[in-house]
């Protein structure tokens, strides 16, 4: 596998441990729908989370969730939409998205909260 591809799932993974410490539970990763692929579907309390995860290794070219594209943006749309009628949920939906950057050894986190509204 390729090194980005590695950091990619490292960053996945300290995702998740990072919203289980906080108090999300997990539904979700790497949940498909069509050519959709939602990285993290998490639920806190009567929210259902979509979570797009970006790691990157600086930020020469931006800050990790500046790659979060419009287009990126209407396919999760269509895939949350999804994910909802097929389990029955009748839960808030939010979209977030938790930008990491490696420094070193180390990793800097932050979670956007209601990263995007979609209408």
């Amino acid at each position: 596998m390729a090194e980005h591809n590695d950091l990619g799932k490292l960053g996945e993974k300290l995702a998740v441990e990072f919203l289980q410490k906080n108090g999300y539970s997990i539904l979700e990763t790497n949940w498909t729908f069509q050519k959709a692929e939602i990285d993290i579907i998490a639920r806190k309390e009567n929210i259902i989370a979509a979570i797009e995860v970006k790691t990157r290794t600086g930020v020469d070219f931006g800050l990790p969730q500046d790659f979060v594209k419009p287009k990126k943006i209407q396919l999760l749309v269509k895939a949350i939409n999804e994910y909802i009628v097929a389990n029955n949920f009748d839960n808030e939906v939010r979209f977030d998205i938790i930008g990491i950057q490696k420094e070193g050894n180390q990793f800097k986190m932050e979670h956007l909260e209601d990263a995007f509204y979609y209408f």
